[in-house]
């Protein structure tokens, strides 16, 4: 099980869900000012904490070594996780998966593999997971997915040239991948806010 902590929305009874993952060595608490920035009062955001203890923080899978066995063991928590809100009566289809860094690889390994359509996926500062390998995994439904992808030009960590090609490569087999890069190393970034608010009115409405 994951640990999460849901920051109900502002309006009593919506039901429209944002999944946080964070990055490697974070947690929930640095994600903590993400409803305060998006100020969407319909808009309940679901923080969660990777499972394995990482130098204080948490990571989703073995950045140093192999990830595989630790992204599919995560994917499957974070499947598990989408499938308990649903029960709970948040829709997937109201629902947008949030992650930054490894988050982000989780959210699209996610968003590819997950068997029910979500309301979209944004990813910043992450890279995909063989790709091949999880175009060959992808769901039924992976095509009708909306992603929004967004990467630093100047990212120290996970260079701009090492994930262009993974996310046009997804992009060339039908997936739906809107990509932005902006003038900023491994964070995120006020001008990304605005866009982030887009997509989740695009996709939720206003």
């Amino acid at each position: 099980m994951l640990q999460t902590e849901l920051i109900e929305s502002k309006e009593a009874g919506a039901k429209d869900l944002l999944v946080v993952l964070h990055g490697l060595g974070d947690s929930m608490e640095g994600y903590r000012w993400v409803p305060e920035v998006l100020a969407m009062p319909k808009l309940n955001v679901l923080l969660v904490n990777a499972p394995d203890a990482y130098y204080g923080g948490f990571s989703w899978y073995d950045y140093a070594g192999d990830p595989g066995p630790g992204v599919e063991r995560s994917y499957r928590l974070v499947e598990g996780l989408l499938d308990k809100w649903r029960e709970k009566g948040y829709a997937t289809e109201r629902t947008v998966l949030f992650g930054f860094s490894q988050g982000c690889l989780m959210s699209m390994e996610t968003g590819l593999r997950y068997e029910h359509a979500l309301a979209g996926i944004i990813g910043v500062s992450g890279y995909v997971h063989e790709p091949d390998r999880l175009l060959k995994a992808a769901s039924p439904v992976a095509r009708s997915q909306r992603f929004l992808i967004t990467h630093g030009s100047d990212d120290p960590m996970i260079p701009l040239r090492d994930v262009e090609g993974q996310f046009a490569l997804l992009k060339a087999a039908g997936m739906q991948i809107e990509f932005r890069a902006y003038p900023k190393v491994h964070t995120i970034i006020e001008p990304e806010f605005e866009l982030f608010r887009k997509f989740l009115n695009e996709r939720l409405g206003p």
